[in-house]
């Protein structure tokens, strides 16, 4: 089965056949940097991390870019409220960006454009299209003529007709029609502004994108993504200004949207008061707990955001630690020969990959490949406990295979990379190992009050003792 996406241009499911043999480019709408980020924008980068490494475990040479909107109305009323540049507020909160993402694992792509970085590639793609006729100048500002270009609205699946009849217009709005967008903003007071063939001024919202994702990507390119609120009129404007001023068609082959996040079934938003920053939750919950609960919702899905689902998730996620910790108990054992056990094993860690690559070739269901690898887990744990109650010798190869295969399971979702870091630190195994053996010694002075005072004193600080037949073990809650 080759990997199909689904297409938000054609509404369809499609098989996904690169530009170029061999290589994927991708282009996706990053955050407005005035605050920071929230659940919301998390959603759709953790979405595009598992995308990416899925691209990559296939062999692709991937090329990711990813744009900030450093120049922006928000910015620019933050910046006023407090007094500062808007420079200092756009990377004041870019840093935010990338310190909350960095822990939610999400790898960082290869190319962070900002407008205020792009302005020559910006003024000369708006210059294209007013000399094409797609373009016109308004008192010092340069408006997209939505009418000449025949395909408005093929993303969103809106008439211009309807959009028209639903348009509300200023009284002095004097646009030739009322859907016609800005493409540059003659300067206003207190503003930032850069120069241009129609005197100083700064960008409208949509033109970064073509622009910056043309200059690296070229006119026309594989992916673009970002959430469902992004199709109208983002990315249909996107198309509108691309496929005029390049004359390349089509702009992008493979449009993917993410759904949204909602709280009670409700549209998460700041208007609301519902909505909340990746910081505030992970002074609560686990990076890679937060990470799993967006992945085991499929990507265009809504995803309902509560405490219960996070704790929830977090439970979901200690049972694939648990297989990892048994893989490594297995891995440490003398091994054995071939069995009929470790065959069977290692069959279901073959189905459970080739059932996990289905699901991620039908459009990225990471709700489904996840579900694969909770399967194989489970044979894991019972393999291991049958091993342990038999007292006998692991199938070497069997399990050297399997624990391969979980690997690469667990790498593409992103999920238990924070669990090998902290189970591949030497300074922590060998304090825990002194505290296991302090508490075996109250045990043995029989001073059970002593043993149990030390294992909650470890529960507290979010270490958890398992007493097994070969010993005590510990992890991490």
């Amino acid at each position: 089965m080759s990997l199909k996406v689904y297409n938000t241009l054609s509404g369809v499911k499609e098989e996904f056949k690169p530009l170029e043999e061999g290589k994927a480019r991708i282009y996706v709408c990053g955050v407005t940097p005035y605050n920071h980020p929230h659940i919301g924008n998390a959603r759709p980068f953790v979405t595009w991390d598992v995308f990416r490494r899925y691209l990559e475990y296939l062999g692709y040479d991937v090329l990711h870019v990813q744009n900030f909107t450093d120049v922006d109305d928000k910015i620019i009323n933050a910046a006023n409220a407090e007094k500062t540049g808007w420079d200092e507020i756009s990377s004041r909160y870019i840093n935010e960006y990338f310190a909350a993402m960095d822990k939610l694992g999400v790898r960082r792509a290869h190319i962070y454009p900002r407008v205020s970085g792009h302005m020559k590639e910006i003024v000369d793609m708006v210059d294209g299209l007013v000399d094409k006729g797609y373009a016109y100048v308004l008192d010092g500002s340069v408006y997209y003529r939505v009418e000449k270009f025949p395909g408005y609205g093929k993303l969103s699946g809106r008439t211009l007709e309807d959009m028209q009849a639903g348009a509300r217009v200023d009284v002095d709005e004097d646009k030739e029609n009322p859907m016609d967008f800005a493409l540059w903003k003659a300067a206003k007071p207190g503003e930032p502004s850069w120069p241009s063939p129609w005197g100083e001024g700064r960008p409208g919202w949509h033109i970064e994108c073509s622009a910056m994702s043309v200059k690296y990507l070229g006119c026309s390119f594989d992916f673009h993504g970002g959430g469902s609120d992004l199709i109208f009129p983002h990315h249909e404007n996107e198309i509108a200004q691309s496929e005029a001023c390049t004359g390349c068609h089509p702009f992008v082959r493979y449009w993917l949207h993410n759904g949204f996040i909602t709280l009670n079934e409700e549209k998460m938003s700041k208007s609301l008061g519902n909505f909340f920053l990746v910081k505030d939750i992970l002074a609560h919950y686990k990076a890679e707990v937060l990470r799993f609960f967006i992945l085991a919702t499929h990507y265009r899905s809504p995803l309902d955001f509560s405490d219960e689902r996070l704790e929830e998730a977090g439970r979901s996620l200690d049972r694939l630690k648990t297989a990892r910790e048994n893989l490594k108990k297995l891995l440490g054992m003398p091994g054995g020969g071939p069995g009929a056990d470790g065959a069977q094993l290692l069959a279901s860690a073959r189905e459970a990959k080739a059932a996990f690559i289905a699901a991620m070739d039908d459009d990225f269901n990471t709700a489904l490949a996840i579900s694969h690898i909770f399967a194989l887990a489970k044979d894991i744990n019972i393999y291991q406990q049958k091993v342990v109650s038999e007292k006998s010798e692991p199938d070497g190869k069997a399990v050297g295979e399997t624990a391969i295969i979980f690997d690469i399971m667990a790498g593409i979702i992103g999920i238990l990379e924070e669990q090998d870091e902290a189970g591949q630190d030497e300074t922590l195994g060998k304090a825990m190992d002194v505290i296991i053996a302090l508490r075996q010694e109250a045990r043995a002075a029989k001073d059970y009050a002593r043993a149990d005072a030390l294992r909650d004193k470890l529960s507290t600080a979010g270490f958890v003792l398992e007493d097994t037949s070969s010993g005590v073990a510990w992890k991490i809650k």
